[in-house]
């Protein structure tokens, strides 16, 4: 008997494949393969999930509405054009859902989110690349590869896995250029760690200048709670109502919920994962850069690329093999076009020293 047969394009797709979180052959291991918090969860978002216990039978609020209120206030943002998802990933979905299909083009930079591609082909629609300059988006490359077949485009600022980030002027010069009926989505999902660059923006001020840009975020970074799954965006009216007909009901569970909204109170924790991060990056790159043949790249996320030689043995490959061993794990990210790097997320001091002397090791073998 025959199985039953997929859409056309369906088996086309690779499956997105996480951070792995093992090392078989270590004692103990330390996960730097996901960008996840450094510090743990938000202590108030802890102690939102132990308040929900005794209520896990009930159904959760469908619209979200106490935690789009404190987003609408913490942010300055409208209500009704707040909508939240079971992690970004949902809400950048749904977008494609409702803008694209067969015959269609998404676009994104070259080394994007590899979930606008896979979001893309599951809808039918042709996922485009544009050229990066310096493993940065180029706005005259994504306004080049604009046809009268586009939709969607999508910029991660800052983007993942290169850590890099173009202007609220730049960003404002692709909307400029782009046609009204193709939407902007600016992929924020990093926004908390960019203190101190003022020339960058997280796209809200674009949502509000007109009907076409749409600006999501997360709680999976900056407050530790990517396994909670919890993501929201803000967009234009037009387009909030369509992704609020799209979603599915009850989409964000009750204690995501809850501990999302204790999260927003939580600004000494957020500052000092701020801290944590802009110190103990600068310092881990420092670190690398003094290693003979390695290249730290500059990164505005919680993450650093480690760019490895190309000689067999020395290359990402084996150093990745080197650190999975001693239960230290980065993230390989081939699947990007960066074959000769490996990603590797920011963790405790105590975390990145180990690490560090892993490579040392490594270079040393």
């Amino acid at each position: 008997m025959s199985a039953p047969t997929p859409r056309p394009g369906i088996l086309d797709i690779a499956p997105y494949k996480g951070g792995k979180s093992s090392a078989d052959s270590a004692q103990r291991v330390i996960k730097l393969s996901s960008n996840e918090g450094a510090l743990g969860p938000s202590p108030k978002a802890m102690e939102a999930l132990r308040n929900t216990a005794t209520r896990l039978h009930r159904y959760p609020d469908g619209g979200c509405d106490v935690l789009r209120h404190k987003l609408a206030e913490k942010y300055g943002l409208e209500f009704d054009q707040l909508i939240c998802g079971n992690g970004s990933d949902e809400l950048l979905t749904l977008l494609i859902r409702a803008y694209a299909g067969p015959g269609d083009e998404v676009l994104y930079s070259q080394h994007g989110f590899l979930m606008y591609p896979i979001a893309t082909m599951g809808v039918g629609a042709t996922p485009v690349t544009a050229p990066e300059t310096n493993m940065t988006t180029d706005v005259d490359a994504l306004l080049a590869a604009v046809t009268d077949k586009t939709k969607i485009v999508f910029v991660a600022n800052p983007n993942n896995p290169t850590g890099t980030y173009i202007s609220d002027a730049e960003m404002k010069r692709l909307r400029d250029g782009l046609r009204e009926d193709i939407v902007l989505v600016v992929d924020a999902a990093y926004a908390e760690f960019m203190t101190g660059q003022e020339d960058y923006s997280a796209g809200e001020e674009l949502v509000r200048a007109g009907n076409n840009t749409v600006m999501t975020r997360t709680f999976s970074k900056i407050y530790g709670l990517g396994g909670i799954r919890l993501g929201w965006c803000y967009a234009p009216p037009a387009i909030a109502d369509v992704l609020q007909r799209l979603r599915n009901p009850f989409n964000v569970p009750l204690p995501t919920q809850e501990a999302g909204a204790a999260a927003l109170d939580d600004d000494d924790f957020v500052n000092e994962c701020v801290r944590h991060n802009a110190e103990t990056l600068s310092w881990f790159r420092d670190e690398v850069n003094a290693i003979s043949g390695l290249k730290a790249h500059p990164s505005y996320g919680n993450f650093v690329l480690v760019e490895f030689p190309a000689e067999e043995g020395k290359n990402a490959d084996a150093a990745n093999d080197f650190m999975m061993a001693r239960g230290v794990i980065p993230r390989k990210i081939g699947a990007y076009g960066l074959p000769q790097m490996l990603r590797i997320s920011i963790g405790t001091k105590e975390e990145m020293e180990i690490c560090l002397q892993t490579i040392k090791d490594f270079v040393n073998a």
